[in-house]
């Protein structure tokens, strides 16, 4: 019997983004699965109910709940929403364990089979469904927007007959998929751009780019693309030379998070001090407390002439192209386990492995299991 496929429309606040698109939800229909999506769940992303041609319409979520082998969603489900779901479901999407005790201790308790997007293992064979990727090039773009927007000067130099407008000069820090697509958005609307990663791995890659690598003499290599935490000596020999590279900048974009972890401190009040009024620092690690030690979540606050943006939830600003990719990356997780429609996973396949969150009435993935108390 043909799997059925869920989707809702998002409700937590100011999200945008939906987990399917008519595309892909052709795709699906292809593939042999049924899909049902609540009306208008596609709208805030401009994929009105017009556009899906493959799936049957459900008038509220309750029922794609309750009649769903599979669910796919972009927001974590709440707890009540958990509680409709049948115990055999499956649900994929971003589960942000780090921050929803309530919501896996529900997934454990109902039974339910849970994959996190956030922890799809960054092996080449699952680039296409690294949704963690997708949506940062989405906010490292968007980052740039905002730091031009809020800088009162030109990011170009620009030959006028009132004279040369210097270009403006733009740090970003974090050479990941944001901080290389802000490098790249800079680069494009013409500023002159410095980067700083701790991973000197990505030196080249900065420079392909176009931009300086601001090399402190501190590297830091870790697993999984991710960097390591570095010594009390390492990150004063870092902080040193990063701090004059931002107090000479017109625009700082920090990038630098690690998921389910705080975002590590790197600009500090003193350093902001020390930069120009009319500069900017946007910090898209917001949500994780924040790279600069003035952010807030959500909130543009003004200290000595200098703003620090707090942008949440970026790539839902560019609802389109997000959902898009998101639900691409989704799509190519999901297929490997539809035969013939129907659902089978695989868990020799070390993707569904590592990025399984909750089976069988068990937390699957270890440091969630930690930090819960509850069984690998």
């Amino acid at each position: 019997m043909s799997v059925t496929i869920g989707v809702l429309r998002e409700s937590a606040p100011n999200e945008t983004r939906v987990a399917l698109v008519p595309e892909v939800a052709d795709k699906l229909a292809r593939d042999g699965a049924r899909v049902v999506m609540e009306r208008g769940a596609g709208e805030r992303a401009r994929f009105p109910d017009s556009l899906f041609k493959s799936v049957v319409w459900a008038d509220g979520a309750q029922s794609v709940l309750a009649g769903s082998g599979v669910i796919l969603t972009v927001q974590p489900l709440t707890v009540g929403q958990i509680g409709e779901l049948k115990p055999s479901a499956v649900v994929i999407g971003f589960m942000q364990p780090h921050a929803r005790a309530a919501e896996v201790r529900e997934l454990v308790a109902r039974g339910i089979t849970s994959f996190a997007m956030e922890l799809v293992p960054r092996i080449s064979r699952a680039q296409s469904m690294d949704a963690l990727s997708s949506q940062a090039s989405i906010a490292g773009y968007k980052a740039v927007l905002i730091a031009a927007s809020h800088l009162q000067k030109f990011l170009p130099m620009l030959t006028t007959a009132a004279g040369t407008i210097r270009p403006s000069q733009v740090l970003i820090i974090g050479a990941g998929v944001a901080g290389l697509q802000a490098i790249a958005t800079a680069r494009r609307l013409g500023a002159v751009v410095e980067a700083y990663d701790v991973r000197g791995a990505t030196r080249e890659q900065v420079k392909s780019l176009g931009a300086r690598f601001v090399d402190t003499g501190v590297s830091a290599e870790g697993s999984g693309g991710y960097a390591r935490e570095l010594t009390a000596e390492e990150r004063a020999k870092q902080q040193e030379v990063l701090d004059a590279r931002i107090a000479a900048a017109d625009a700082v974009i920090s990038t630098a998070a690690v998921p389910g972890r705080p975002a590590p401190r790197i600009i500090s009040r003193a350093v902001v001090e020390r930069m120009r009024a009319g500069s900017v620092v946007v910090d898209i690690a917001a949500e994780q407390g924040g790279n600069c030690e003035l952010t807030r979540a959500g909130e543009v606050i003004e200290h000595r002439g200098v703003r620090v943006v707090g942008p949440v939830n970026l790539p839902a600003e560019l609802a389109y192209n997000a959902s898009e990719m998101y639900a691409r990356n989704l799509y190519n997780f999901l297929k490997p386990a539809l035969v013939k429609g129907e659902l089978a996973i695989d868990w020799s396949d070390e993707v569904f492995a590592q990025s399984c969150l909750t089976h069988g009435g068990e937390i699957k993935h270890a440091a969630t299991a930690g930090a819960l108390g509850g069984a690998k």
